[in-house]
């Protein structure tokens, strides 16, 4: 993949809606070959960068390539990108092999591409069926079939999940895993990192249109340390024994202590050599969906929210 086929780069990408700053000097890369994870709450602004990318929205500086071209320079573009941003606009009379029919014409691809790619994502007995009376779940599908007619380099889906059931939910998984591992890309992005944290490798974690972190989610998840929690007869006599061993210490606001570095049985030893008793310690394991609120909950006024903001950080997560 030397020739820089199915990369897409952004670079300094900037969106400004009049006053309003959706994008804000956004970086990172999407390599062929893996499943990556375009994370943020809503309104991040997830949706206009990837609109930027394909063309739709002109940034306000910046830019967006895939294989170092902009959307509107890559020669067949249907044959480069297939894209879904919304289960879109079907007619609802049309049925479902016909619709593909209209894209494949409008790409210049075969006919017969429409059955095949019916076959890929698992609508080939629906094929004749008005789409007026799928599911949302077959509309996904039906979306990412139309994506997939041009048998596209690059694949970019906002919020492929949606809809779908648990069963619809493994099988895209199992999908995307396969398409990227023919050395394409896949760039999916999501609201819920529990809800994509088993089908991306890379993620980029958005919020207020800046990035948070971006790298493989292994090292996402390396960098969440363990911590021990810990309920001392007195908590700065330990803090002190504590900190003064190199352990980093935080005061939790229920009296608890949230230690890491070190692991619990460490902090019951220097408890007694503190002559502080123990009444209660637990190790918390790493937990990616709590970092990544914390990486993104700047967005929500913080972690605990006045009761007029209560609403609005839940619509986030929605």
């Amino acid at each position: 993949m030397h020739d820089g086929s199915g990369l897409i780069a952004v670079q300094n990408l900037t969106k400004q809606f009049g006053s309003v700053t959706a994008v804000q000097n956004l970086s990172f890369t999407v390599s062929p070959g893996s499943v990556t994870g375009f994370l943020g709450p809503n309104g991040a602004g997830k949706t206009t960068t990837l609109r930027m990318l394909l063309g739709l929205v002109k940034p306000t500086s910046g830019i967006a390539t895939i294989n170092g071209r902009q959307f509107h320079q890559l020669g067949q573009p249907g044959r480069v990108v297939g894209a879904v941003l919304e289960a879109q606009g079907f007619h609802p009379s049309r049925t479902a092999r016909n619709h593909l029919r209209v894209y494949a014409a409008a790409i210049g691809v075969p006919d017969a591409q429409a059955d095949q790619v019916l076959g890929l994502v698992g609508l080939a007995t629906a094929a004749d069926r008005n789409v007026g009376g799928f599911s949302l779940g077959m509309k996904q599908r039906l979306a990412l079939a139309t994506a997939l007619l041009g048998d596209p380099q690059v694949l970019v889906l906002d919020e492929p999940a949606n809809g779908l059931d648990p069963e619809g939910i493994a099988w895209l998984r199992t999908f995307l895993q396969s398409y990227a591992r023919m050395g394409r890309t896949v760039l999916i992005s999501s609201h819920l990192l529990a809800e994509v944290e088993q089908t991306v490798d890379q993620v980029v974690i958005i919020s207020r249109g800046q990035t948070m972190f971006y790298g493989p989610l292994e090292q996402l998840r390396q960098s969440q340390r363990k911590r021990v929690l810990v309920q001392p007869s007195d908590v700065n006599a330990l803090a002190t024994a504590l900190s003064a061993a190199s352990a980093h210490v935080e005061q939790l606001p229920d009296g608890r202590l949230a230690v890491s570095g070190v692991d619990a049985k460490y902090v019951a030893d220097t408890a007694l050599r503190a002559n502080v008793s123990i009444y209660g310690i637990q190790e918390e394991q790493a937990d990616l969906e709590r970092l990544f609120f914390q990486l993104t909950s700047g967005q929500y006024a913080g972690y605990a929210p006045a009761p007029h903001q209560q609403q609005q950080q839940q619509g986030g997560w929605a």
